[in-house]
């Protein structure tokens, strides 16, 4: 059994300077504003609209992560619908097999410390559970039949891709204290780099969630070679 700390990865972001002449571009149709574009009047015009509400505007850019994550966590982000979502499949993956390192991964719990009570028994629960699946498909169970004894501690592989707009909805709910700590250990991170990547869109929020973003900082130093 392999355990590993949940991390994401930008798989596409555009330029900012694109994404803002883009942005800039849909926005002042609306106003009817288009000669008033200069070669550097996108950054202010975008802060204007994202402060003023007019979020519509930023929906004509995306932005696609993949998170590597247990698959509880992946339970809460698919609910946001306006998305697209590409996940890895327990019915098709087969844990057994010498590429997953004949092994089930499974997502550290960040809220129990190793050594800790609680810790052991979520790590024999997971022990348990990987010996249940590696006998079920070595006595000749399907990976999709196999699968009813994995854990929701199990490492899974989702891709989102959203508009800006739904970003800013997505970090904004994930990364509040009401939020599940784990999707936090991820969602918290990522804020913090497109606050710094994309500063117009998503500064306002890394600075509202400055020091939580400090202190997941500690969590998101992980080792991102592939689980497989």
């Amino acid at each position: 059994m392999k355990v590993i700390a949940p991390y994401y990865e930008i798989l596409f972001l555009p330029e900012r300077e694109q994404v803002l002449a883009l942005v800039e571009a849909a926005g002042r149709t609306c106003y009817k504003s288009e000669h008033l574009i200069s070669s550097d009047s996108a950054p202010e015009f975008v802060k204007r609209i994202v402060a003023s509400g007019h979020h519509s505007v930023i929906e004509h850019a995306n932005l696609s992560v993949r998170f590597v994550c247990d698959r509880g966590v992946t339970h809460e982000l698919v609910r946001h619908r306006l998305a697209a979502y590409s996940q890895e499949s327990t019915r098709y993956a087969n844990y057994a097999q010498d590429r997953f390192g004949s092994q089930i991964t499974v997502i550290k719990p960040m809220f129990w410390p190793e050594g800790s009570e609680a810790y052991r028994r979520w790590e024999a629960a997971m022990a348990s559970a990987e010996e249940a699946y590696l006998e079920l498909l070595a006595g000749g169970a399907k990976p999709q039949e196999a699968r009813a004894v994995l854990p929701n501690s199990l490492k899974t592989e989702i891709v989102m891709t959203a508009n800006l707009r739904e970003w800013r909805h997505v970090l904004g709910l994930r990364s509040s204290k009401a939020a599940h700590p784990q999707i936090r250990q991820i969602m918290l991170p990522l804020m913090g780099e497109l606050g710094e990547r994309l500063p117009e869109f998503f500064a306002d929020l890394a600075e509202k969630y400055a020091e939580d973003i400090k202190l997941f900082a500690m969590f998101a130093d992980v080792d991102r070679s592939p689980a497989a």
